[in-house]
């Protein structure tokens, strides 16, 4: 696997920014979801959307594979990546669906809690239930803070893993979360990624509170700055962590890599603006189970690539068809087309 980003885009923080703000408008037609709500086991919701122009895993598409997709931190199914990642498993002929964590749907959830970077029981259900929908294979795709997520439900099942999933792949995800969080609290990163996710993270969480009152402080919200301060008063508390430091350190997945026993990828690049390259596990820090992608460009998610086979000019698709690339390796070999396409 290899990964060149166009001469125009150079370094991380462009290849970042061109993807997120541009990348859609070199897409093809945009992929049509339909919208399935989950009640959780505790009395929440959860939104789930479906690509209705591939396979339907409740009628032609049983014996497919199921690709899922875990957004990123304030993420959708609209994210440019997600629009990528279901335009080529279309074109594998694979279902599609992405899971929204709670609150990023849209609509504010029902529950005092939210969602957060090691949410691996939250993963559980939610692959699960796809599992129990589905007889085909089932395919998971973790996008940064899913990512980690996703990862930490693997090692949290270990071997058991493999009896939900054929494969798992996290993409520019914050494997060491305190790392990561130094990182994007610091110089352009604070004034530019920082600002951009407290931009909806704050409003969100002042909803909540008026939907919980007493919940927090909403002073000290409105006086927080970066995300360490963001998870200490909202995060962190409302998901059972004494404080940032305790969260970061114990919802990180790259301590439990080693424990990790499905066919799983960790794709990072190494100029990843806000996930700092010597925070990035290596071949000691894994098992035999993971293969690790570190090229060294591709910005946080972004991965533009320069056209060519007929794709418009500086297309998103390099990194999902890379990814689906190495997901099919693992698929049975009935399952679908394994085919590499690129």
């Amino acid at each position: 696997m290899d990964y060149h980003a166009p001469w125009w885009l150079p370094g991380g923080n462009l290849q970042t920014i061109w993807a997120a703000l541009r990348g859609l408008r070199y897409l093809g037609a945009k992929p049509l979801f339909r919208r399935e709500r989950w009640t959780t086991p505790d009395q929440d919701f959860v939104d789930v959307d479906w690509l209705i122009d591939g396979p339907d895993v409740k009628t032609d598409g049983k014996t497919q594979p199921l690709l899922v997709v875990f957004h990123g931190l304030e993420g959708s199914s609209s994210s440019h990546y997600a629009e990528a990642f279901a335009e080529v498993a279309r074109s594998r002929g694979w279902a599609y669906a992405v899971p929204h964590f709670r609150g990023c749907s849209g609509e504010l959830n029902l529950a005092p809690r939210a969602y957060h970077s090691g949410d691996f029981a939250e993963i559980d259900w939610m692959l699960r239930r796809f599992k129990a929908m589905h007889a085909g294979p089932l395919l998971a795709v973790g996008i940064s803070l899913g990512g980690n997520a996703l990862m930490r439900w693997a090692a949290e099942l270990e071997h058991t893993a493999i009896d939900v999933v054929s494969a798992i792949t996290s993409v520019c995800s914050p494997l060491d979360l305190t790392a990561s969080g130094k990182a994007i609290g610091e110089g352009f990163n604070r004034q530019t990624y920082t600002r951009m996710f407290l931009g909806t993270m704050v409003p969100k969480a002042l909803r909540k509170l008026t939907q919980h009152p007493q919940l927090f402080s909403r002073e000290a919200l409105l006086a927080v700055r970066d995300l360490h301060a963001f998870d200490n008063i909202f995060t962190a508390p409302l998901h059972g962590f004494k404080d940032t430091d305790d969260y970061w350190r114990r919802a990180s997945a790259k301590p439990h890599l080693q424990r990790i026993a499905v066919p799983a990828l960790a794709l990072n690049a190494l100029n990843d603006p806000f996930v700092p390259a010597a925070s990035l596990p290596g071949a000691g820090d894994v098992s035999s189970s993971v293969t690790l992608w570190q090229p060294e460009q591709g910005g946080h998610v972004g991965f533009p690539a320069d056209a060519a086979a007929g794709w418009p000019h500086a297309h998103v698709r390099a990194m999902p068809m890379a990814v689906c690339d190495f997901l099919a390796q693992h698929l049975p070999s009935s399952a679908g087309s394994s085919e590499i396409h690129g």
